[in-house]
């Protein structure tokens, strides 16, 4: 099952500060719901287990995303894959891309493309992207308070 997000967010720092704190794992972790770990690959990318529950199916997945089209500070893409067992997998990625804003700060902007499957993909897409919409939500959240600190 397909499916794609799209989203802007502002933040209350400059493009280097974002571009640090989007490549720090532990900044990651602490962003990411149901992150249980996250550690930065030799290649640049990261390798993270996350603990989601989307419906009536909780699984952990365990998997790996590599950075690519890097254009420090301004924007790169994340392609990856997860996998969760008999709940499921996820592949896909994002485009990131960051510039400044007029009020001040940064204006990140991502437009997502996954592919799911397994028994999360049967649970339909309203609740799937559901889940995601406030999956991001809670990562950005928590990714401002990275600011604030």
């Amino acid at each position: 099952m397909a499916m794609k997000m799209t989203g802007e967010v502002q933040l209350p720092a400059d493009r280097q500060a974002v571009w640090d704190k989007l490549n720090d794992p532990l900044v990651l972790k602490a962003c990411i719901p149901g992150c249980e770990s996250m550690d930065q690959t030799e290649n640049g990318g990261f390798s993270a287990v996350v603990k989601l529950k989307v419906g009536p199916v909780s699984a952990t997945f365990k998997g790996h995303v590599e950075l690519q089209d890097l254009d420090p500070p301004n924007s790169y893409t994340i392609v990856g894959q997860g996998e969760g067992g008999i709940a499921g997998f996820a592949k896909g990625g994002a485009k990131v891309t960051l510039s400044d804003a007029e009020a001040g700060g940064t204006l990140l902007r991502y437009d997502v493309e996954a592919n799911v499957g397994g028994k999360i993909a049967q649970l339909g897409a309203r609740l799937i992207d559901g889940v995601a919409k406030k999956n991001a939500d809670t990562f950005f959240a928590n990714f401002v308070k990275q600011f604030e600190a």
